[in-house]
C-alpha cells in the first residue's frame, strides 16, 4: 500500500525534495503515507494533529509543503485556512478506510452515532483514491542518498516558534540500529516475533523511531493505539494483548495506567522492556509500576534533532535509577560551559551531543544552526546534565526557561506572543508551574490593559489560538512585572511570587 502511496505521488510532478504534511493519530494510513514518501523520494513533515489552526498554518507555511494527507475528524482544522491555498493538493482519509467491510461500520459509527468529525468541506480527494490511481499508474523506485532529507521534525528546538529540524535518511538508518544494537541483548532468548506496543503518537520523534522504524526493522507486530487518553478502552487493548514485548510511554501515561484500579487486572507476562522518555519519569510512578509490571521502567533521553535517541540505561538494570543512562553506540556527550569548555565529570554543565543521529540543521535557519551546532559538530542541547566517572548522566536543569508538559515542549515565548495579542492584555510572562501528573503546567502571569478582563475570558482566548498542552492551566493577574535594568522580564523572579 505504501508503494501504491508512493507511485500516486509520482504522478503530481513533484520537484526533487518535495515536503508531504501527514497528520494522522497512530492508525495504519500514517504508516502507509509516511514510509510511501520516503520511498517516492520525498521528505515526511509530521503534524501534530492537535494543533490548531494557526499552528497549522505556520508549519505549511515555514516547511512549503506542496500536499496534505489526513485524517477527516482533523479536517475541519484545515477548513480554516483551506482557502490561502498553501498545499496544491489535499488528501483526506477515514478512520475505517483501510479495514475493509468493517470500516464501513467504524465510519458510520464516527460520523453519525459518536459524531466525532466536525463538518468540513474543500476540495480533496479520498485517501483509498489516491493509492488506487498509484496501483494503476506504477512504482519508479527513485535514487535516494543516506545524505537526502527524510524528515523535517518540527520542535521548538532549544527556544522560540516552531522549527524543522533537517533529519536525513542517514540520521533516521543510525538512530534505528543504534537502539536495535542497544535493544538486541534483552532479545538473545527470544525466538517469537516481537510486539510492540505504539501508544505515543507516531508524528513525535520518540515513538516514530523507537516503536514503529525500529518495530518494522525487527519484524515486530506494532499494536496502534490512536487514542492513549482513553485510559479505560486502552487498558482493554493490554488486557487482549499479554504478549506485548516492548512499551515505550512517558511518566503521564505510566502514572495513568498504575491509578487506575482496573489496571491491577492487566497481566504481561512477556514484558521485555518499559522504555520511559520524552519527560523526566518519576521514580514514585516508576517504583508503582515496576512492582505492578515486574519490570523496570528504562530511562533514556533524546530529542527531535538527535533522531531521538542520545542516552539510555542498558536494558538490564534491577531498579529505576533516575538518570537518563549512557551514550549510545557512536555517540559522544559532553558537558560544555558557555566558553563551549568541556567540565570535568560531575560538574554540571550543557549537555551537547555528537553523532550520525545529529541533524543536519534547522530549516531555512543557518543562524540558529550555527548557533546550536559548535564547529566540531557537537549539538548543544540547552539541557543541563552531569555525568559520572562512569559514564551515566544525569539531567539537573533546563538551560532556557522551556516547560515540559506531559512530555510535550512548551516555549514560553510563543505562548506570551499569543496571549499579548489579546485585547486586554498590556504584558504577559509565563512558567512552568510543577504539576503531579503532568509534570508541568503552563502558568500565566498578566498585567492588565482592561480591568473588566477576566481570567475565564483569558482561558477560553486560548483555547481558540492553542492546543491544549500549551495552553495555560493558571492565571494570574499581576500589575507590574519584574524586570531587569534593560527592561527585560525577569521569569525566575515570578517563580517566587
Amino acid at each position: 500500500m505504501s508503494k501504491d502511496f508512493a507511485a500516486y505521488l509520482q504522478t503530481l510532478g513533484l520537484e526533487a525534495g518535495a515536503r508531504i504534511g501527514i497528520m494522522f493519530p497512530n492508525v495504519l494510513q500514517y504508516l502507509i503515507a509516511m514510509l510511501g514518501t520516503l520511498r517516492a523520494g520525498f521528505v515526511v513533515v509530521n503534524i501534530n494533529p492537535l494543533y490548531t489552526a494557526r499552528e497549522f498554518e505556520h508549519q505549511l507555511q515555514d516547511s512549503g509543503a506542496t500536499v496534505l494527507v489526513m485524517l477527516e475528524n482533523f479536517a475541519h482544522v484545515y477548513q480554516d485556512i483551506a482557502n490561502q491555498g498553501l498545499v496544491k493538493k489535499v488528501i483526506v482519509s477515514s478512520l475505517g478506510e483501510t479495514m475493509g467491510p468493517k470500516g464501513v461500520i467504524v465510519n458510520l459509527v464516527a460520523r453519525h452515532i459518536k459524531k466525532l468529525i466536525p463538518h468540513w468541506s474543500f476540495p480533496c480527494l479520498k485517501f483509498n483514491q489516491a493509492l488506487k490511481l498509484g496501483a494503476g499508474h506504477g512504482f519508479t523506485s527513485p535514487k535516494i542518498e543516506q545524505d537526502d532529507i527524510a524528515f523535517l521534525q518540527y520542535t521548538g528546538g532549544t527556544t522560540g516558534i516552531s522549527k524543522g529540524a533537517i533529519l536525513l535518511h542517514r540520521n533516521i538508518l543510525a538512530n534505528i540500529i543504534q537502539i536495535e544494537s542497544w535493544l538486541d541483548p534483552a532479545l538473545k532468548d527470544l525466538h517469537q516475533q516481537l510486539v510492540f506496543l505504539c501508544a505515543l503518537p507516531m508524528t513525535h520523534i520518540f515513538a516514530l523511531t523507537a516503536c514503529g522504524l525500529l518495530g518494522m526493522r525487527k519484524g515486530g507486530k506494532l499494536l496502534l493505539v490512536a487514542n492513549p487518553r482513553d485510559i479505560t478502552g486502552f487498558i482493554r487493548l493490554l488486557m487482549k494483548h499479554p504478549d506485548i514485548n516492548i512499551f515505550p510511554g512517558v511518566n503521564t501515561l505510566f502514572h495513568a495506567l498504575i491509578h487506575r484500579p482496573e489496571f491491577f487486572k492487566v497481566k504481561l507476562p512477556n514484558l521485555l522492556v518499559t522504555i520511559g522518555g520524552g519527560m523526566a519519569v518519576l521514580k514514585k510512578t516508576a517504583d508503582l509500576w515496576q512492582k505492578l509490571t515486574g519490570v523496570v521502567i528504562t530511562q533514556g533521553y533524546g530529542l527531535s534533532e538527535t533522531s531521538p535517541v542520545v542516552c539510555v540505561n542498558t536494558p538490564f538494570v534491577k531498579e529505576f535509577t533516575g538518570s537518563i543512562g549512557m551514550p549510545v553506540p557512536s555517540t559522544d556527550v559532553l558537558m560544555l560551559d558557555d566558553e563551549g569548555v568541556e567540565l570535568p565529570f560531575g560538574t554540571p554543565g550543557e549537555i551537547c551531543i555528537k553523532g550520525p543521529q545529529v541533524m543536519a540543521g534547522y530549516w531555512n535557519r543557518p543562524e540558529e544552526t550555527e548557533q546550536f551546532i559548535t564547529p566540531e559538530g557537537y549539538f548543544k542541547s540547552s539541557d543541563i546534565g552531569i555525568m559520572s566517572p562512569d559514564g551515566y548522566v544525569q539531567i539537573v536543569d533546563r538551560k532556557k526557561d522551556m516547560i515540559v508538559v506531559a512530555g510535550f515542549k512548551v516555549f514560553p515565548n510563543e505562548i506570551e506572543e499569543v496571549i499579548s495579542l489579546m485585547p486586554g492584555v498590556r504584558e504577559c510572562a509565563v512558567i512552568g508551574f510543577l504539576h503531579r501528573k503532568l509534570g508541568e503546567i503552563v502558568k500565566a502571569y498578566i498585567v492588565k490593559d482592561r480591568s473588566e478582563l477576566t481570567e475565564a475570558q483569558v482561558i477560553q482566548y486560548c483555547k481558540e489560538q492553542m492546543t491544549s498542552y500549551k495552553r495555560p492551566r493558571k492565571i494570574a493577574f499581576i500589575n507590574e512585572m519584574p524586570k531587569s535594568n534593560v527592561g527585560k522580564i525577569l521569569r525566575r523572579h515570578l517563580r517566587d511570587l
